[in-house]
């Protein structure tokens, strides 16, 4: 994601003349809103990552008017200006980043600095997306808090940034607008095509991080500007009607994009089956009512709060993520607050809009207008003391120098495995183990051969003492499952007739639940299998939620029986890990069973369903 005044000030070649493209500052205001949202208050706009693509279609919108601009204007497009500015636009603030947090992580210390030194190649290499994907990151996954993350997306628009003027110049040689167009839009539904394809075999993380599947709202955005080269900066061109009938088409995609936000869920298959396409097209279309000049829609995204927003948008987007992984993990205490999760957000928004503040009035706008050497000559002209210049230069070097050695420090302290992650790896091994036989005498309780489990990274994570506690069960757990998976897993269980007459269901950690989702599974087990649902500890907001919906529905059904892993686990807090999701080892581990054998006993305490005739009733006469 990238936000840029030189962008939204777009001079043609010529320094006499000038113009400014209305409404594009609060489209990116409305863009980093919903990612901050859906970062910083996790569950409340579920949507939200959707402000990445409307970042996405902007930026192709702009980059290609520039580079077709500057071709009209002056016959020929200069790469290395054009990659000089981009540079000048992305590097320093993206620098200053990495050396902060970097720095902040090593005094912090813990899980923050798990796989750093990867972290920091992708994010000054621009291949962030890549790099992650080859290392097994994931997106959704928030096993260990990867500190740059978010810079995916930047790395995704600086490959674009690389090779499309490239491909302009050869797009250029087609003479025809029309086929200009054509090939760009074959383009989008190329990729977003391959989007769809790979999401039936490939993980959620590949089809997203990917730049081959994800490039399609960049591409409609270059068509979008390809279509549009001939429209007027001039208010006075342009008809009423299209004045009145643009703006509005362009106010319902707005409308569309906050209703997508608000009601599209990450783990809907229809996010990557047509869903972010869809996003990219709305937002073409309300670029299109944004930049009509006099339009009503322009005149309220050019409000002065909202451009405000806008204009520092590619600070706040930089900081906010790794300022609230970095806020959590040195504030670990105030997740077990009832609150504690929107005041960390809270705190990371306060820094956030802070240091990108900072970041656009002393980083970003004077290198970006005057360049490296006559900023630092102008911060050297400010200062009051003899050879200001020098001192300032001294000065900075210093901060750099000191800088740099916290952030290789905190790179060289990488303890590569995190805490959850690494009772999660404890868990796989003694899965991947032969299954222990069932010992001693028959219990009250099912035996483990009788049991069959399914769940995410926290029954992962529990699984050691799951199969000490309950020899022989068989374990189906892996990290970032969330509920809506679940009921075509046991509906493949079930068809490949591996269903045992207990049901243990851990699901629920990663996300809001549908009460649907639990009939399909009790639907699909049928009436003689028993059912324990396992309810949700993390601070997340959907967790009191979720756990509503399984307590709900265990009282409602006499087979199904609810783990109160929530209840078990709070009063010891303490054998978490510092996520305050997984267990942190044994004891944890040992709670999280003890729930299940909780709810095990509750079932099989159970008295015998009644005929008819056990209430007394006479028989019915033959």
């Amino acid at each position: 994601m990238t936000s840029s005044n030189t962008e939204t000030q777009l001079p043609a070649v010529a320094p006499t003349t000038s113009f400014r493209l209305p409404g594009l500052d609060g489209l990116r205001a409305l863009a980093v809103t919903l990612v901050i949202l859906f970062h910083l208050t996790p569950g409340a706009l579920v949507g939200g990552y959707l402000g990445v693509d409307i970042f996405f279609v902007i930026s192709g919108f702009l980059i290609t008017g520039l580079l077709l601009r500057e071709k009209s204007d002056t016959g020929r497009i200069r790469l290395g200006a054009f990659w000089k500015r981009r540079a000048r636009r992305l590097l320093p603030a993206l620098a200053v980043l990495v050396l902060v947090c970097s720095s902040a992580a090593f005094l912090i210390g813990g899980d923050v600095l798990v796989g750093l030194g990867r972290q920091v190649l992708g994010a000054l290499t621009f291949s962030y997306n890549w790099v992650a994907l080859g290392g097994g990151a994931s997106y959704f996954d928030e096993t260990t808090p990867e500190l740059f993350r978010n810079l995916w997306s930047l790395a995704v628009e600086e490959q674009f940034y690389l090779v499309w003027p490239l491909l302009v110049l050869l797009l250029l040689l087609v003479r025809k607008r029309g086929l200009r167009l054509v090939l760009v839009l074959a383009a989008a539904v190329a990729s977003a095509g391959a989007m769809a394809l790979l999401s039936f075999t490939e993980n959620a993380t590949r089809v997203y991080y990917g730049t081959d599947t994800h490039s399609f709202g960049l591409a409609i955005g270059a068509a979008l500007a390809i279509a549009t080269t001939s429209w007027s900066v001039r208010a006075l061109e342009w008809s009423r009607a299209a004045k009145f009938w643009l703006p509005l088409l362009g106010s319902i995609g707005v409308t569309a994009l906050i209703a997508l936000a608000v009601l599209l869920p990450a783990d809907n298959p229809l996010v990557y089956r047509g869903g972010l396409a869809t996003v990219a097209v709305l937002t073409a279309v309300a670029i299109m009512g944004a930049v009509v000049p006099g339009g009503f829609l322009a005149r309220i995204l050019d409000a002065r709060p909202i451009r405000w927003v806008g204009e520092r948008s590619y600070g706040l987007y930089l900081w906010h993520w790794p300022v609230f992984v970095l806020v959590v993990a040195a504030l670990p205490g105030l997740q077990l607050n009832p609150m504690g999760e929107w005041m960390l957000g809270a705190i990371a928004l306060v820094i956030t809009i802070v240091a990108a503040t900072l970041s656009y009035r002393f980083v970003e706008t004077p290198i970006r207008r005057g360049g490296y050497r006559a900023t630092l000559r102008g911060y050297g002209r400010s200062w009051n003391p003899r050879k200001p210049l020098a001192l300032l230069t001294a000065a900075l070097t210093l901060a750099t120098l000191g800088l740099g050695y916290l952030g290789y420090s905190a790179v060289t302290a990488d303890p590569a495995t995190g805490q959850a992650q690494a009772q999660i790896e404890a868990g796989e091994k003694a899965l991947s183990d032969e299954p222990d036989a069932p010992t001693g005498e028959p219990a009250a309780l099912p035996g483990g051969d009788q049991i069959i489990a399914v769940g995410d990274s926290v029954m992962l994570a529990a699984a050691p003492e799951l199969k000490k506690a309950f020899p022989g069960i068989e374990i189906d757990a892996v990290v970032s499952r969330q509920m809506a998976q679940g009921p075509d897993i046991v509906e493949k269980i079930v068809a490949d007739g591996r269903m045992r007459p207990t049901l243990i269901l851990g699901l629920g950690t990663n996300g809001p639940i549908d009460v649907k989702s639990v009939e399909r599974v009790k639907a699909a087990i049928g009436p003689d299998v028993q059912l324990v649902l396992v309810n949700v500890q993390a601070p997340k907001g959907w967790t009191p939620i979720n756990n509503k919906v399984f307590a709900k529905y265990a009282q409602e059904q006499r087979t199904v029986e609810l783990a109160n892993w929530y209840d078990a686990i709070k009063p010891r807090l303490d054998v978490l890990s510092s996520d305050q999701v997984h267990p942190g080892g044994p004891k944890g581990g040992r709670i999280y069973a003890g729930a299940i054998r909780d709810a095990l006993q509750r079932l099989a305490e159970l008295p015998p369903l009644l005929g008819s005739n056990d209430y007394g009733l006479s028989p019915r006469p033959s």
